[in-house]
């Protein structure tokens, strides 16, 4: 199965593909760019395009598109999911959404992975996972709350993602470790996106919708 994987969850745009033949060509964003201002609608489809141009594909040759679906950034998330949405029905594709915090724990090499994303508004989204098995599922929360849980749950994970290093004092000070600043597992990857999507089923495309765990910051009237 070939499959193009994307991710917009946090301001940077993550493309790949992972070919039937385990090939894989990832077009993954730098971890700067998880500071930088979100640029999807430029960004995400000139880095689909590469990833399956240097895949040695053509759109037609696909079988699936993978998204991750957040928690993340609302208005990224929506760009991403539809996007996705948009391929699939173009092109007769399958469609599977994926966790983009499943996504970022994929990345975290150490026995309990704890993902977090910055949420705004002083929060992150966060998770917990021992490889494969999701002990605690998607949640948003202050970094103050997150390090409490894990201090009472006496775990000692390794977190990364945008919101670990944007509130790495706190969380280290209930007991997290953290990647340090500017390396890659920060940065959810799209490659992950598409393994785990292989293990997904293929979902109706208006089933596939931004998980974005709790409201937006700005509702339509």
């Amino acid at each position: 199965m070939n499959i193009l994987g994307l991710d917009t969850s946090t301001p940077a745009s993550a493309a790949a593909v992972l070919r039937g033949d385990g090939r894989a060509f990832a077009r993954e964003p730098e971890p700067a760019e998880l500071t930088g201002r979100p640029a999807h609608s430029a960004e995400l489809m000139p880095r689909a395009a590469a990833a399956l141009a240097d895949a040695g594909l053509e759109w037609g040759q696909l079988d699936a598109v993978a998204v991750g679906v957040g928690p993340g950034a609302f208005t990224g998330l929506r760009i991403g999911v539809a996007t996705a949405r948009a391929l699939a029905a173009a092109h007769g594709l399958e469609l599977r959404p994926v966790s983009s915090l499943a996504a970022l724990a994929a990345g975290i090499d150490a026995p309990l992975a704890l993902p977090l994303i910055d949420a705004g508004r002083g929060e992150v989204f966060a998770a917990l996972y021992e490889g494969d098995e999701e002990l605690w599922p998607p949640f948003a929360a202050t970094p103050q709350a997150v390090a409490e849980r894990v201090r009472h749950g006496g775990h000692t994970p390794l977190g990364a993602g945008n919101g670990s290093v944007r509130w790495a004092d706190v969380l280290e000070a209930g007991g997290v470790r953290v990647v340090p600043a500017g390396q890659q597992a920060h940065v959810p990857s799209a490659m992950a996106i598409c393994r785990l999507a292989l293990g997904t089923p293929a979902t109706p495309a208006e089933a596939v919708l931004p998980d974005y765990v709790r409201e937006p910051d700005v509702q339509a009237p």
